[in-house]
């Protein structure tokens, strides 16, 4: 099946093994990402500090195009995600604003009604895949391999009616079918710090470490955000102090794990584009998992 694809600006520049590795899993499920012509931004962070119209604008503009497509959309990254679903949620209770926006894309020549069902990655694969093919696919098993998922503070709420918004388990049920050891991890969904690296490093260093505090010792996180995976990988050595001990977690995507499971090359998974540490974990599934 094919489903409309918005990637998102991380997926085409920090985060491309995320794009990559998605695709590549897709593929091997016998679905097809069909990236929406002409897309832009969703506005990411910085719209809603402009104008809050813009930041509906924006989204909008790609639920506009990709209605014409079909009735749902498709994302991997949860900032793009939370933007094009609020926009559903934002006009379902607000006539003026649904006007005031129709009114800015018809300047483009374009109009959306609030319709379009706004759908994850994550949430496509469990739902509509389903876990048992996704299991039936794999040909080797991650046995042995202790892994957190983080989920970060986006992608199950405040909109997403997929899962749990505290404790969600979609990704926990994913990966223990496919053989993993997943850790108990009640700091899951808990901020990484975002953007605040940028301009209140210290808080989002902070947040960094303590979610990073309880995992040391796993052979890997996997998460389904570009921020989240870039905060966890990119300052493991300056929270290092922290926590008084040195941190070497790979931090990978879900996609690139699932890849592994699928024996997928490794220049469709992008591993080599993480910081550090997919080497090790890939050489301990090497060791460990059982061909099926």
């Amino acid at each position: 099946m094919n489903y409309t694809y918005f990637p998102g600006c991380s997926l085409e520049c920090t985060a491309h093994d995320y794009d990559a590795s998605a695709r590549a899993v897709m593929r091997a499920l016998d679905n097809e990402l069909a990236e929406l012509p002409d897309w832009s931004c969703c506005g990411a962070t910085g719209a809603e500090v402009l104008s809050h119209l813009l930041s509906v604008a924006l989204p909008a503009r790609n639920l506009a195009k990709a209605q014409a497509l079909g009735d749902q959309i498709v994302t991997t990254c949860s900032s793009c995600y939370f933007n094009l679903f609020r926009v559903n949620a934002l006009l379902a209770n607000d006539p003026d604003l649904q006007h005031d926006l129709n009114v800015v894309l018809d300047e483009v020549g374009l109009h959306y009604d609030g319709k379009l069902r706004v759908r994850h990655l994550l949430e496509l694969l469990v739902t509509d895949v389903g876990v048992k093919t996704i299991a039936r696919r794999a040909q080797r098993r991650l046995g042995g391999i202790r892994v957190a998922p983080y989920y970060g503070c986006l992608v199950v709420r405040p909109y997403a009616e997929f899962d749990g918004p505290d404790l969600p388990v979609s990704m926990d049920r994913l990966l223990t079918a496919l053989g993993a050891s997943v850790v108990p991890y009640v700091m899951k969904t808990h901020c990484c710090g975002g953007v605040l690296m940028t301009t209140q490093p210290d808080i989002a260093l902070k947040l960094v470490g303590d979610l990073l505090a309880p995992i040391r010792d796993v052979d890997c996180v996997v998460t389904v955000c570009p921020l989240c995976q870039l905060n966890l990988e990119a300052y493991q050595r300056a929270v290092a102090g922290r926590l008084g001990a040195p941190v070497n977690v790979p931090i990978l995507y879900f996609t690139q794990l699932l890849g592994l499971a699928f024996a997928l090359p490794e220049e469709d998974l992008k591993l080599k584009a993480n910081l550090g540490g997919a080497e090790k974990l890939t050489r301990r599934l090497e060791q460990l998992s059982a061909w099926v």
